[in-house]
């Protein structure tokens, strides 16, 4: 006699189990990455990304640094890519009063000139983005910016040892060379290369940018509204609602920038340098040797480099301290000629015409583009083949 089945009881788990065999997850492995390599390409082409003249990535997308790359990737050969930090994007001017602004003007050509900058960048951030992000820009002219003002302490070159919260930490090196005072964890540093090189990770970093408040979706849904007691606006929200498809846009009349903002006036009216920076060596310099590394990378990726040193407000300085600025501002032009790369060190700005120690003012950028446009270095390059 046949030994019956055992009966289920009410006690026993209901198991819908699937197993799958090797053939099985090489085809679900397969179909995985097939969707998280096309998503961000589909995607590209279906969200609006609307650019026009003097566009610069809008403040609250600095961190979208895969928007950085489309936004590299719709600039024509012919375009100039002008590479820096909040000097060449224009901390506190409108976007039609940046440097890029005024030499497209006086060029005659409105997009010759790219404003590729970045609000809040630095020479070992700016080394990463160019790194992972800026493979568009390879054998084309560049005008890449160099700021002393990030050798103006061991806080601002973030060589101290006491742990200091910066911009665009997921830029730096994360293990070599050491910085010593970003004291991520483990986590967060791998986290951090993860996303360099997987374009899934890049895009998902935009959506949460450009669409959730620069948070994830999590801390979107989450986000208290600074009420007493603390309400939760979006807790009942459809996220989907969010995606626009369209990249958020500047403001057009940006109250934090422009000729009509309370930011934008003269550092001093009296003109009388105050201040004394502890300044860094060149050859203790993180930042600095991140900036020569920048170079280097741009040279084997066969762009024709032009470095504009400065401007540097020096009027900011006590005069003992601007010894000491004009020392290593002359080492790092001797670097640079040494290096036989193409040079411009404009002359000072007018006191009046800084917001602060490096930041120029609307009339600021006018007038260094007009120097730039005469001055015969920059001349040579722009016409060399």
């Amino acid at each position: 006699m046949a030994a019956s089945k055992p009966t289920p009881s009410a006690d026993t788990p209901f198991v819908n189990e699937v197993r799958l065999n090797a053939r099985q997850w090489i085809a679900a492995t397969a179909i995985l990455i097939v969707v998280m390599v096309l998503t961000p390409a589909l995607w590209k082409k279906l969200e609006r990304f609307q650019t026009g003249a003097d566009y610069r990535i809008p403040y609250p997308l600095s961190e979208d640094y895969w928007l950085y790359e489309r936004r590299l990737q719709q600039i024509a050969p012919t375009n100039i890519a002008v590479i820096g930090d909040s000097v060449i994007w224009g901390e506190y001017v409108r976007r039609e009063g940046t440097l890029s602004h005024f030499l497209n003007e006086q060029s005659g050509q409105p997009d010759k000139f790219v404003n590729a900058g970045v609000n809040g960048m630095f020479p070992l951030a700016l080394e990463g983005l160019v790194r992972y992000y800026g493979v568009p820009l390879s054998h084309r002219k560049v005008i890449l910016h160099c700021n002393v003002l990030w050798m103006t302490s061991p806080k601002a070159d973030l060589s101290t040892e006491k742990e200091e919260r910066f911009n665009h930490a997921d830029l730096v090196p994360q293990f070599s060379p050491r910085i010593p005072c970003y004291k991520a964890d483990l986590n967060q540093r791998l986290s951090a290369i993860v996303e360099r090189h997987f374009i899934f990770s890049k895009g998902a970093t935009h959506l949460q940018m450009a669409h959730f408040g620069q948070k994830s979706i999590v801390n979107w849904t989450l986000a208290e509204d600074g009420s007493d007691p603390p309400r939760h606006p979006n807790a009942y929200k459809n996220p989907f609602a969010q995606i626009t498809m369209t990249v958020p846009t500047e403001s057009a009349d940006d109250p934090e920038r422009g000729p009509t903002s309370p930011r934008h006036k003269p550092w001093s009216t009296s003109g009388e340098g105050s201040t004394r920076f502890e300044w860094v060596e060149l050859d203790q310099s993180l930042q600095w040797a991140a900036f020569q590394r920048l170079v280097k990378l741009l040279q084997s990726r066969g762009n024709d480099v032009l470095v504009l040193v400065g401007p540097f407000n020096e009027h900011i300085l006590v005069e003992e301290n601007r010894l000491t600025f004009r020392r290593l501002r002359n080492g790092v032009v001797d670097w640079l000629a040494g290096n036989r790369l193409q040079h411009i060190l404009p002359a000072t700005l007018p006191s009046l015409l800084y917001a602060d120690a490096s930041h120029p003012l609307t009339d600021g950028y006018q007038i260094l583009a007009n120097r730039l446009r005469s001055d015969a270095t920059f001349q040579n390059w722009l016409n060399a083949k």
